[in-house]
């Protein structure tokens, strides 16, 4: 009776090689890096952290049962998530094991020879013959250096015919494509882990200096120490903000054309002040960061006393736009008042109008007629010590302030003016308006790689997409009239080669010219 077959094992060794090739495939790069597509959804679905840490908290505080276990998962901040670094490795290794190897065995065909010339090369898919009056030899030298001439490698494996190639730059442009990728993804991690970004609102007249307290929010990177920044300092000197103030063919009334920030600049304590401007799409270069124009609006300066007349609150207070005619919201908290904290919240107008149907609405982008609608809180302005934005009021521990006919208070304010708080509470002056900057400051180390990688992959990709590779082959043999030559070409392309036929004739056309024959 016959053994049963057994099949081999394949072991540790094995099966750990067989892992490697599955990993290191293109099917696995390619399903990696739509994984990694799709493992990013979330950072645009749901509020991220490190973007905007008040709109997370009141995210995760709104949704009591499925924001904890969303935060537990990382998706409020996805990017420095665990399962999304893995994905990201993975795709990188995944990269780095298909293109080495591939780039190994293009660099050897690159130096080998072309292959032995066919029997028979009118069989391939584009050929032609043409008869010449010379001999075999002085036909196929003829053919050598017309193929040359045409940038093509030849060698010959016998005395009656030549190999030639051309189109390798194809598949150097596909790997140079692929390994740029590999310096995206590197350019990327280097960002991620040394880089950082804070954004900041600077009015009018106020300095800003490049320190961890100073921003409104700050992302680092895992490796970065923040209290190491670059110690320059900026200072906002004016806003310049034009609209458009006539109906014309080319925009339309209220269209912003131009914001520029005039700042004055210096680079490090005791260094003499550097006056520069800031555009959108031109930013500063400041040692070791640079500054972004992202936003700006209005800062309307107010002033709040109580009863007594004691200052409890003065300064320019952000307003943030909310439409194309800058109609604003915002916020002004007094914790300092008392007995209890005071919160205005309401609406900027820079030129403001009290439409029947909107209400107070502003008309024009521009400040032509300013002016405050508020209405009045008191209470805890910080409940539970949560982070909050600096646009809006949280009322959860507050109370509308009332009128004697039980009606919410509203204040109406226009620069100059004081309106005198119910109760004894104090008063509220709008003193003036002021605009801000609202600037982005960004280190990144590995933008040069990321750009010098990119600029690299799209000339990978044109190249792959441009170049053809072909293989031309020419046999002589001799005719039967003595004296006189047959000359065979043969062409093969690797892929799709609508114009391989024409390279052939081309070159079989040549080489009847520069012998002379028709």
């Amino acid at each position: 009776m016959a053994e049963p077959i057994t099949q081999p094992r394949l072991g540790l060794v094995g099966w750990m090689r067989w892992m490697w090739r599955q990993l290191t495939s293109m099917r696995t790069a390619l399903f990696l890096l739509l994984l990694l597509a799709i493992g990013a959804l979330p950072g645009s679905i749901w509020p991220q952290r490190s973007i905007d840490s008040n709109r997370t908290a009141d995210y995760i505080a709104n949704h009591p049962k499925t924001g904890p276990w969303l935060d537990r998962l990382g998706f409020f901040e996805v990017y420095a998530s665990p399962w999304f670094a893995a994905i990201y490795l993975l795709l990188f290794i995944s990269l780095v094991g298909c293109v080495l190897p591939r780039s190994k065995v293009h660099w050897t065909a690159m130096r080998s020879k072309p292959p032995r010339a066919p029997a028979r090369p009118e069989r391939l898919p584009s050929s032609g013959r043409a008869e010449v009056a010379v001999e075999p030899q002085a036909a196929l030298d003829a053919a050598r250096e017309v193929l040359r001439g045409k940038r093509f490698r030849t060698d010959s494996h016998d005395d009656t015919s030549v190999s030639a190639e051309k189109g390798y730059l194809k598949e150097t442009g596909n790997l140079v494509f692929h390994l740029s990728l590999i310096f995206v993804i590197i350019g990327v991690a280097v960002g991620h882990l040394w880089g950082w970004k804070g954004d900041v609102i600077v009015p009018v007249g106020k300095t800003f200096s490049n320190t961890l307290l100073q921003y409104d929010t700050f992302n680092p990177g895992p490796w970065v120490d923040p209290q190491n920044l670059s110690p320059f300092t900026l200072k906002v000197d004016k806003l310049d903000a034009k609209f458009e103030e006539r109906v014309t063919g080319r925009g339309q009334f209220g269209q912003p054309r131009d914001f520029t920030a005039h700042v004055t600049t210096e680079a490090e304590p005791g260094a003499a002040p550097v006056q520069s401007t800031i555009k959108v799409n031109h930013p500063l270069e400041m040692k070791g960061a640079g500054v972004f124009l992202l936003g700006n609006g209005y800062a309307p300066t107010v002033t709040v006393r109580d009863k007594d007349g004691n200052e409890t609150f003065s300064g320019p207070v952000p307003f943030l736009a909310q439409d194309n005619n800058y109609t604003s919201v915002g916020a002004i908290k007094v914790p300092g008042a008392g007995p209890k904290q005071l919160g205005f919240t309401g609406l900027f107008l820079p030129t403001a109008v009290i439409d029947p149907e909107k209400g107070p609405t502003s008309i024009f982008p521009d400040a032509k007629k300013p002016a405050l609608a508020l209405t009045l809180f008191e209470g805890t302005l910080f409940p539970g010590g949560r982070p909050q934005s600096v646009y809006v009021l949280d009322t959860a521990q507050m109370k509308q302030v009332e009128t004697a006919k039980n009606q919410p208070l509203r204040i109406w304010l226009e620069p100059g003016k004081t309106f005198e708080l119910p109760g004894g509470r104090g008063s509220i002056t709008f003193d003036g308006v002021d605009r801000f900057a609202g600037l982005s400051i960004r280190h990144d180390p590995g933008r040069f790689i990321t750009l010098g990688a990119a600029l690299l992959a799209l000339t990978g990709l044109i190249g792959s997409l441009v170049v053809r590779r072909r293989r031309v082959f020419v046999r002589v043999s001799p005719a039967q009239e003595q004296g006189r030559t047959v000359v065979t070409v043969g062409g093969l392309a690797k892929g799709d080669d609508d114009g391989l036929h024409e390279v052939v004739e081309d070159i079989l056309a040549t080489v009847q010219r520069r012998l002379g024959s028709a």
